[in-house]
């Protein structure tokens, strides 16, 4: 059996049946199977994932009773085996379907002929095979043609132009590169460059951030200068919130929804190890996630505690400097990275989240010290998670005060669109498909909204007050 092969059914079957993150599941498996073509397995993994939707119609029109018929191990092997035959030039049509039969034999027995069947009439009729008329259900068009859930489409649809939509549609179905952030407390940029080059790595400068490389390469993750703290994955649409929020050496900065980490760290890189940082979050396990990446990065003015961030800190009442909300949301912004979010149910909690929101952006508001900053970042493409929650937040707290719009458009979107997001100036957006950026943890597309807390001086007269 090709342990390659074996270590992509594994991970799949951990996303399908587990739930499993399929970036943790991959790394999972890899460790355990010791795959001899990590690249191959990679592309497989994510290519069925991103492609899920679509393989499944196609199956369907091929199976005698429907793909709903089909149990996970043959469902997966097939999905498995039409995309090798339909994405994978590299591998001949012959292996693809011998190897889906080995799989077949060893995973579920008695489907082995089916699978054969099946896979030899997809190569037999590919030609032939079509998507639904585009004309009929829009919706159900590109719900199958780019493999997202059918409600998520419909709500894209809602806020946004079909040209655009399906420009997002597709980006989120890119393979993202390797982004990095280097660690300017451990290594000079030039000095990293040079030693991940003479490792035979290939590296390029970012397009949004200094400290951003993007670097092509095996094992860059078992290397001494990622065990050395000389640098740490994290895509540019995910250093910029840290870039945003601007902070000085010596300040008092909160990140009240920290974990995994990625952010805080880049707050403390710039802050250069001085001031204070109070990493919170309500799970005390991923605290210690935090606290493993910071000694790693040998990062020391980071404190993590665990807490609600619903909930009000009175000892912490107008004492920081600078305040980051990066929001529990709906995550489709990551989808590059965790394409399973793709067919996440539309389920009462994706209606909460934006309650739930804008009650960790107020309680978090009363942490700003006066002249202070307060960002709010998701990693969403959701109006609802982002803008509206912005302008619910300001009508409630007049005390602040939009300071900062910063947008990045595709340039085929409508000038009427175009005019009407950047006259509202309290937005930073990333768009995949203009910038590919995209962040794992954080996202393809983040939204951003910097705020600054208004002083009232003694004749009551309002300034802004930049820190």
């Amino acid at each position: 059996m090709d342990i390659n092969r074996k270590t992509a059914y594994l991970v799949l079957v951990d996303v399908e049946s587990k739930k499993a993150y399929s970036n943790l599941a991959l790394n999972h498996q890899m460790v355990i199977n010791k795959p001899n073509a990590p690249g191959f397995v990679r592309e497989l993994v994510y290519g069925v994932l991103e492609n899920k939707l679509t393989l499944d119609y196609y199956i369907d029109l091929l199976v005698k009773d429907g793909v709903k018929s089909l149990k996970t191990p043959e469902l997966i092997i097939l999905r498995m085996g039409v995309y090798q035959i339909a994405h994978m030039g590299s591998v001949p049509e012959y292996a693809a379907v011998n190897e889906s039969v080995v799989l077949a034999k060893r995973y579920c027995h008695s489907k082995a002929s089916l699978v054969n069947g099946v896979l030899r009439e997809y190569i037999n009729k590919k030609i032939q095979l079509r998507l639904p008329a585009r004309g009929e259900d829009e919706v159900r068009y590109l719900s199958i043609k780019y493999s997202y859930a059918p409600w998520i489409v419909e709500m894209w649809l809602d806020h946004y132009d079909i040209d655009f939509v399906e420009k997002l549609l597709a980006a989120g179905n890119e393979t993202p590169p390797m982004t990095i952030r280097l660690n300017w407390l451990r290594v000079m940029k030039p000095d990293l460059i040079k030693n991940l080059q003479e490792r035979g790595f290939t590296v390029e400068q970012g397009s949004l951030c200094q400290n951003a490389l993007h670097v092509k390469g095996n094992n860059l993750l078992d290397s001494d200068m990622y065990k050395l703290g000389l640098f740490t994955p994290q895509d540019e649409s995910s250093m910029l919130v840290a870039e945003k929020l601007n902070p000085k050496q010596g300040d008092l900065v909160l990140d009240v929804c920290a974990a995994p980490g990625g952010k805080t760290t880049a707050i403390a890189e710039r802050m250069n190890n001085t001031g204070r940082i109070i990493a919170s979050d309500v799970y005390k396990r991923k605290l210690e996630l935090i606290e493993k990446e910071a000694e790693r990065l040998g990062i020391r003015n980071i404190e993590t505690r665990s807490w609600d961030a619903t909930r009000v800190d009175s000892s912490l009442l107008q004492k920081a400097d600078r305040v980051l909300v990066d929001a529990p949301c709906s995550g489709l912004g990551v989808v590059r990275r965790k394409p399973e979010i793709k067919y996440k149910e539309y389920s009462m909690e994706m209606e909460r989240l934006p309650k739930k929101q804008l009650a960790i952006l107020s309680a978090s508001s009363s942490y700003v010290k006066p002249g202070g900053t307060l960002l709010y970042s998701t990693c969403t493409i959701n109006p609802e998670e982002n803008e509206e929650v912005v302008e619910a937040f300001l009508r409630k707290n007049p005390s602040f005060e939009k300071k900062e719009k910063l947008l990045l458009l595709p340039a085929s979107l409508p000038p009427a669109r175009q005019k009407a997001v950047t006259d509202s100036p309290e937005m930073f957006s990333d768009i995949p498909h203009h910038t590919h950026t995209c962040s794992f943890p954080p996202s393809s597309h983040r939204l951003l909204n910097i705020c600054k807390k208004i002083c009232r001086l003694r004749d009551h007269m309002l300034r802004i007050c930049f820190s």
